[in-house]
């Protein structure tokens, strides 16, 4: 699979062969729980059974009881991993409720996102580690890091910010941008942001919701070693935004230093450290803005790539609890794992990484470009830093299988857990990462969105590895899969709409601009209320509590009835070493009853779409997939349509072939690539 063609051997990234190459290695075995394995998860398994007089024989067992009585477990686990509540709570959650009447968890609780995640540390400990393309690292203490966010947040308490109040950030993924974070919870304000490569239309359609009082930014980015002015942008964004008193410019990542008069000399413009509090200012010890459990965090943006993005508001304690769940539950993370993902700002990944700093472990931020002008930068940073955990989107793990670089061979690297999400991991990524990565590593394949601000399935160390699943459901999502017919599919060999069926902590409180809920109804249970309908297509392993992903349920396919996922067709179409990208989509035929299946491939250097070309991707199809999966006509495109989080935009091509008209797609990180497909209309 990760061959080279001519010898087997697997090649770096400038395409030179290593004498160690896949051919004289056996391939690992993937990740099996240890015998004596000693967790969280099991620990808090133990918890469980002994309190309330049962036993759970297997991780799906605790699962079980976890969905079955989910007030008890999200209390339980909240009081096992200590979160700290500046008043307590009077009720968990009304159990009379169902999921789409949105219960409130944990009423009357008051307590501080800020406060929990930073101030468990011990105080020099590293923190925060800030990369950059030289591979030069910059170390922060816990120390240092509350330091900084004590005299960011007495400014912003200084000029007025609380409880109410929304502070946004056009910023790249560093070390000031995380203290400005943390500053805004810790007065109790909320945080929204915007990723530096996001033009000023998509970032005036998520900042012109919020009304913020107060912007984040910076004067200057680096990116494919290039120095960008992000100057005209700001001067764009900020006029359109009436509602702002402050504009906080960073100019510390390049040489290029903030100058006033770019800014009409106005004294809406200031420097980050001249915004910054002197430490002899901050009253000690510091106050935290307490908030109740279920006040704003963080506001976020579904993808906006059909329409205006929709604002999600995310709660202080459910959010913490999530994450908690997430990263010491289910990955098991002590103070002595360090955990890089690559990630901008602009993606819910940033909001779930920085909460690992609960753990009392390290985080790892890097904000430049990780193929250019180094394919290798990454797994550099990772080895350099000691990483225990890297994570990043699915398409960079295609990306690193197409280039066959031998990570293993070349770095010493110290990982434990290899994350992936925003689209499926193919299988043969899955044996890349576990050869030529992280041998024998729990290859973690996560999947979840923006809505919960955290996951639906994923990893956990007590589980083995099956290549191409998510190993299984988290803790407390009570997930099932739904067919056409609107029943629940309890065999392991169909494919159906992914569900939750119980309430979580973590579900958005409402949506901004959406006074009658209409839209928050619209977004998860029109489909099939009173359950949530998520919009992914799923295989659910019975056998091994693994669930496969297969893509967007409203982006799947449907030829004569039959439900087929797009992540299918792009497992086989992506070995294929003359296509270097693909894309599918349905085009309704016959009055809507069918669809013809559209599939189109941007080529490799020095390759063209020819008809034997043609008849070997069908046949392929049709005998390893099934005659359903052979595409209509197939077609050559310049360019494949991507989020700025890296997810293919099928949606968005489909409703463009089928003759739909676009109401906005700023989140689109290549929109002209969008032109293609117009002409491909019946």
């Amino acid at each position: 699979m990760v061959s080279n063609e001519s010898n087997g051997q697997m090649k770096n990234g400038n395409g030179k062969c290593h004498e160690n190459g896949a051919s004289a290695e056996p391939q690992p075995v993937y990740y099996k729980p240890p015998a004596n394995l000693e967790t969280f998860e099991l620990k808090l398994r133990k918890i469980f059974a002994e309190k309330y007089n049962t036993q759970f024989e297997t991780y799906q067992d605790f699962h079980k009881f976890s969905c079955e009585n989910y007030d008890i477990f999200w209390e339980e686990l909240l009081k096992t991993t200590n979160v700290k509540l500046h008043q307590q709570y009077k009720k968990v959650v009304d159990r009379n409720l169902m999921i789409n009447q949105k219960p409130k968890w944990f009423e009357g609780a008051t307590l501080n996102y800020t406060e929990n995640v930073i101030e468990r540390g011990n105080a020099t400990d590293i923190a925060v580690i800030n990369a950059k393309i030289d591979e030069s690292l910059k170390e922060y203490t816990y120390d240092d890091l509350r330091k900084d966010v004590y005299r960011i947040a007495t400014s912003l308490r200084n000029f007025g910010i609380g409880p109410g109040d929304t502070v946004c950030g056009f910023v790249p993924n560093t070390y000031e941008t995380l203290v400005a974070v943390f500053a805004t919870a810790a007065v109790g304000a909320a945080w929204c942001s915007a990723s530096v490569d996001f033009g000023p239309a998509g970032v005036l359609d998520r900042f012109r919701q919020v009304k913020p009082k107060i912007l984040f930014t910076v004067n200057n980015i680096t990116y494919k070693t290039i120095v960008h002015s992000q100057t005209q942008k700001i001067l764009e964004i900020v006029k359109e935004l009436p509602t702002l008193e402050k504009v906080i410019i960073s100019d510390s990542l390049t040489d290029i230093k903030f100058n006033k008069a770019d800014y009409g000399n106005s004294d809406k413009y200031i420097t980050l450290d001249e915004f910054k509090a002197p430490l002899t200012d901050v009253i000690l010890p510091f106050v935290y803005t307490p908030i109740p459990f279920s006040d704003p965090l963080f506001v976020m943006f579904s993808s906006g790539t059909t329409g205006i993005p929709k604002a999600m508001v995310h709660t202080v304690g459910g959010t913490l609890l999530k994450h908690i769940e997430e990263h010491l539950v289910q990955g098991d993370a002590k103070k002595t794992d360090r955990m890089f993902f690559y990630t901008t700002c602009g993606w819910m990944m940033y909001n779930w990484m920085i909460s690992f700093l609960y753990c009392k472990g390290s985080i790892v931020l890097f904000d430049e470009c990780p193929f250019i002008p180094d394919p290798h930068i990454l797994m550099k940073i990772a080895a350099k830093t000691k990483c225990t955990m890297i994570g990043m989107g699915a398409k960079l793990y295609d990306e690193y299988l197409r280039l066959k670089i031998d990570f293993k061979n070349q770095y010493d690297l110290s990982l434990e857990i290899v994350y992936s999400t925003g689209s499926p991991l193919k299988k043969d990524c899955f044996a890349y990462i576990n050869t030529f990565i992280a041998p024998g590593a729990l290859i973690a394949s996560i999947s979840g969105g923006t809505d919960i601000i955290g996951c639906f399935v994923g990893g956990v160390r007590s589980l083995p590895v099956v290549p191409g699943e998510c190993q299984c459901k988290f803790l407390g999502m009570d997930i099932r899969s739904f067919n056409d017919m609107d029943e629940e599919i309890t065999s392991s060999d169909e494919q159906g709409e992914l569900v939750c069926v119980v309430p979580f902590p973590s579900m958005p409180s409402h949506f901004l601009n959406d006074t009658d809920g209409t839209k928050y109804r619209d977004a998860y249970f029109a489909r099939l209320e009173p359950y949530w309908a998520h919009g992914d297509y799923v295989q659910i392993n019975h056998k091994t509590g693994g669930v496969e992903m297969l893509g967007r349920s409203d982006a799947t396919l449907n030829r004569g009835g039959v439900r087929i996922g797009t992540a299918e067709i792009y497992s086989i179409v992506e070995k294929f070493p003359e296509i270097e990208d693909c894309i599918v989509a349905g085009r309704i035929v016959e009055e809507g009853c069918d669809e013809q299946v559209l599939l189109f491939v941007k080529m490799a250097k020095g390759h063209s779409l020819t008809n034997e070309l043609i008849n070997k991707l069908k046949a392929k199809l049709r005998n390893d997939m099934s005659p359903r999966h052979v595409p209509n006509m197939i077609y050559a495109v310049e360019d494949i349509p991507y989020t700025s989080s890296g997810k293919k935009v099928e949606v968005a091509v489909k409703q463009i072939i089928n003759g739909k008209r676009l109401q906005k797609a700023s989140s689109i990180r290549n929109l002209e690539s969008l032109d293609h497909f117009a002409k491909y209309q019946l």
